[in-house]
């Protein structure tokens, strides 16, 4: 047996046997959960600088997640409805079908993910799997259903329904490593990618589809699938070795004392201790999370925000409207996503730094209404253009949503699996109906498509003060308890 020491805290290397191991590790607990301050602070410092830095990838992976989800926007300008004979609102139907998938197979995956505890691995697989089918896209359309409609459907449905284990499995990979006041940060890094792949979405679709455009023989909007599919599938590879897993399983690439570190934070922040197995099982989490009518206001309130965030995907649309001709539109597409991205990352962090999260949603979702207000009264070329700068505003909102639903569902683990996963899935009933909010009909000055994301951004504002003022209430509750049975402060709802 050998001895050591962490910080001037004695523990003893014990033989390798499992129940060495184990005690062995228990000793290393015990040394961190007692060490002084400024030693904790050093050992936290080096886990979140290795933290962040593999985290970074789930940002990546995001960017490569919306640019496949979003590539038939860029396709539409460049024959994509013309070669596949789409009329009236099949175009609108191709988007919207792909978030059929993504209902059906969000809550099932978290449940699984939680259950597995594996994230390196499955992450991956499924980004893999998604990129394979969107580079077999064309293939599947002109060989197997001969260019027909149903063959866009069909592909679309897949893409979807594989893509749907990312968001809420990444959201509940960061609510396992990080605490209540450093994930709003982290979820702003995380969605940025978002934001970043509709900016560098365009530049890479407007060059794939002005370079690539009768290669082979080959239209430039099937160069689009295959190129960005491929992009996918290696990124996925390389992830696989990079993301980290659970705290609860074991780390190589922490020391000892880091992974104790990062067990004991999570457990002092909300309570986040190892779970029993019957609360680990697929059926415990769902029904807690079901039972819980704060999952259902905020699964509502995503839904609405969801309904006037649908410009997103027909942003080039909204950006011809301002008379250019393709390539000029997919590059002036990039500068309004570049800024939300800057802004929504500096919002997030003063969000966090505040503890303050409901002001820091309705300050970016007044802009965007805004926005929508500049849009639908002028067709002025420049007014249009400052509207878009405003109207990519609104994903800040949405980025600071996020954190704060990870708050408010802090515990435990399995319940925030299926209600992070529920809330996003059952939230794509509003990107099914904002498919169709924005009709050609309507164009150019798509004055309604406005109108209506107006009235769904004024909604989800009254919705989530509702929320902050039941928020409130719950700490009061809590701090008069903690009070009157003498204990120190517990667990608070960020507000």
């Amino acid at each position: 047996m050998a001895a050591g020491t962490f910080e001037g805290v004695g523990y003893t290397r014990l033989p390798v046997n499992d129940s060495a191991v184990e005690l062995h590790q228990d000793a290393i607990y015990e040394a961190v959960l007692h060490s002084s301050q400024e030693d904790r602070e050093r050992v936290e410092k080096n886990l979140l600088r290795k933290l962040d830095t593999r985290m970074s990838m789930l940002m990546l992976i995001y960017i490569l997640n919306y640019i496949d989800r979003n590539n038939v926007a860029a396709a539409r300008l460049r024959g994509f409805e013309e070669d596949l004979h789409l009329e009236g609102q099949q175009f609108n139907t191709v988007l919207s079908i792909l978030y059929v998938g993504y209902i059906l197979m969000q809550i099932p995956s978290n449940m699984f993910l939680n259950c597995i505890g594996k994230p390196s691995i499955y992450l991956p697989g499924c980004m893999a799997i998604w990129g394979v089918i969107s580079v077999l896209t064309v293939s599947v359309l002109f060989i197997v259903f001969s260019g027909r409609y149903t063959g866009v459907l069909v592909t679309r449905f897949c893409v979807g329904f594989v893509e749907a284990a990312f968001f809420p499995g990444a959201l509940f990979l960061l609510s396992k490593w990080y605490k209540r006041r450093e994930l709003g940060e982290r979820i702003a890094i995380l969605t940025c990618g978002a934001m970043l792949s509709n900016a560098f979405g365009s530049l890479l679709a407007s060059a794939i589809l002005d370079i690539m455009d009768g290669v082979w023989g080959y239209a430039a909007w099937r160069w689009l699938f295959y190129v960005e599919g491929t992009l996918t599938v290696v990124v996925a590879l390389c992830a696989t070795c990079v993301l980290p897993d659970f705290p609860s399983t074991p780390s190589r690439w922490l020391t000892p004392e880091e992974h104790a570190l990062a067990q004991i934070r999570m457990e002092e922040d909300g309570g986040e201790d190892e779970e029993s197995e019957d609360s680990k099982s697929l059926t415990s989490g769902l029904i807690q999370a079901l039972s819980d009518w704060k999952v259902w206001w905020l699964c509502i309130a995503e839904t609405i925000m969801a309904v006037y965030l649908s410009f997103n995907a027909f942003f080039p649309t909204l950006g011809a409207t301002m008379g250019y001709n393709p390539t000029v539109t997919l590059l002036l597409c990039s500068p309004p996503w570049a800024l939300a991205t800057f802004l929504a990352f500096k919002t997030s962090r003063h969000s966090d730094a505040d503890g303050e999260r409901f002001l820091h949603i309705v300050v970016p979702s007044f802009l965007g209404i805004v926005g929508f207000l500049m849009a639908m009264s002028t067709m002025n070329t420049a007014v249009r253009y400052m509207s878009m700068f405003l109207l990519t505003q609104s994903y800040t909102a949405g980025v600071v949503f996020w954190a704060w639903v990870s708050n408010s569902i802090s515990r435990p683990p399995s319940k925030r699996a299926v209600a992070l996963a529920f809330i996003n899935s059952l939230s794509t009933v509003g990107k099914i109906i904002g498919s169709y909010v924005w009709p050609s009909k309507w164009g150019p000055s798509y004055a309604n498509s406005c109108a209506i994301c107006i009235a769904a951004n004024t909604l989800f504002i009254l919705m989530l003060w509702v929320f902050r003022q039941h928020l409130r209430r719950l700490n009061e509750e809590l701090e008069a308890e903690d009070i009157k049975l003498g204990r120190p402060k517990g667990l608070r709802y960020l507000l």
